[in-house]
């Protein structure tokens, strides 16, 4: 590939020129946040309980004294050995910014069904520190729609990001929710996303976004395809599950 190539002078005017989008573009942003942090909030009537490494704990002990709280709902399904790839660079993403998140009132928690010992193990192995707790013995997944009951193999459509879609290759989705508590103790739910919604928490899209090829994902099965475990690129040995399993619907 080769782009059109000008003087100097030439490229600062088609450069300011975007520049007025770009500009356009961060105060639309501006505007998108403040509806989210207007949006009405639910009152959490349940109560959830999640496996720690030492105890159970509920939702409101994963606050940890802060009024707020993020949780990144990481795919892991209970009879995997790893968690998903593509999780694990979102996870990568965060984890630096949890010292600095607890300075402004908020605590992060990864949630996921996968058994507290295959999390604990998965965490060690990539380096993490964040605290993971297991929903397995929950409804918290199902309540919000990050986990897809019943056969994977007979299922056309899942409730997933607000709408139905067609069924997913496996039985979990991506997500992140947040949740407020109260003084008295009454935990609320503010806001939740899913799908390309989680994009602006990958940094390394955007730095993808400003090279010329950009994210040279055309021709691949799904987007993210490329990406592997930190620990993984260059292992030749990796089969990517959801390669096989896409492979395996359009044949049917």
């Amino acid at each position: 590939m080769k782009n059109k190539v000008v003087s100097k002078e030439e490229w600062i005017a088609e450069r300011k020129k975007l520049l007025v989008q770009e500009k356009e573009m961060t105060k639309l942003k501006d505007q998108l946040t403040k509806q989210r942090q207007e949006l009405p909030w639910v009152k959490i009537d349940k109560e959830y309980v999640f496996q720690g490494t030492k105890a159970k704990e509920t939702l409101s002990d994963l606050f940890e004294g802060k009024s707020q709280l993020i949780v990144y709902h990481f795919m892991f399904q209970p009879d995997w050995t790893e968690g998903c790839k593509s999780c694990s660079l979102i996870a990568d993403h965060y984890e630096p910014s949890l010292v600095h998140l607890k300075q402004r009132d908020v605590n992060m928690v990864t949630i996921s069904r996968a058994p507290i010992d295959r999390l604990e193990a998965f965490r060690k192995r990539m380096g993490w520190s964040f605290k993971w707790v297991s929903s397995n013995d929950s409804d918290f997944n199902i309540d919000f729609n990050v986990s897809f009951p019943g056969d994977l193999k007979e299922q056309k459509e899942v409730y997933y990001n607000y709408g139905m879609i067609p069924a997913f290759p496996s039985t979990e989705g991506p997500g992140m929710s947040v949740f407020y508590k109260d003084e008295d103790g009454t935990i609320f739910h503010t806001y939740s996303c899913f799908a390309r919604g989680l994009e602006k928490y990958l940094t390394v899209y955007d730095l993808l976004d400003v090279v010329p090829k950009g994210r040279d994902e055309d021709g691949l099965v799904y987007g993210m395809e490329w990406v592997r475990h930190h620990d993984k690129y260059g292992d030749e040995s990796f089969k990517d599950i959801y390669v096989e399993l896409l492979a395996g619907r359009k044949s049917d």
